[in-house]
């Protein structure tokens, strides 16, 4: 098995390399397709990586892929699952594909938001509604003495 390797984008300038020895492959028997052959082949390929104890990532790079996979992690362990090929060696590149693809998502530094003005008119129609509000209530009210 070789090294893992994610090629460069956004939050990844150099890229990223994921030792072979940090991901973890296990097989098993797949449904679909492979006909009689499904019942005698290992060819379902779980690969799992832990982003917790990994080398691969520094420490904002770990946070923030903690963070946003918090949902699928069981711990700190991230596991994919591939089973849409016949062949073993088909689903072991689809996992590792499928995961290099989930990294380079996952790395992407947020977008800062941007400070924005509102326009006249929507100032203008909000405080219409604000004044159309007050007035409904106003007229709600009992009458005074006057």
């Amino acid at each position: 098995m070789d090294d893992l390797r994610v090629p460069p984008g956004p939050g990844l300038p150099r890229g990223l390399t994921v030792p072979a020895g940090e991901l973890v492959e296990q097989f098993s028997h797949a449904s679909g397709p492979g006909g009689q052959g499904v019942n005698t082949t290992d060819s379902r390929v779980q690969l799992s990586l832990d982003l917790g104890t990994t080398s691969a990532l520094d420490e904002t790079q770990r946070a923030r892929a903690l963070e946003r996979l918090a949902a699928r992690l069981a711990g700190t362990v991230l596991t994919l699952s591939a089973a849409e090929h016949r062949s073993q060696r088909r689903n072991r590149a689809a996992a590792r594909e499928r995961l290099a693809e989930l990294l380079r998502e996952v790395l992407v530094p947020p977008v800062p938001r941007r400070a924005t003005r509102s326009t006249r008119g929507s100032t203008r129609r909000r405080l219409e509604a604000k004044r159309q509000r007050s007035e409904t209530k106003r007229y709600r009210r009992r009458p005074g003495r006057d």
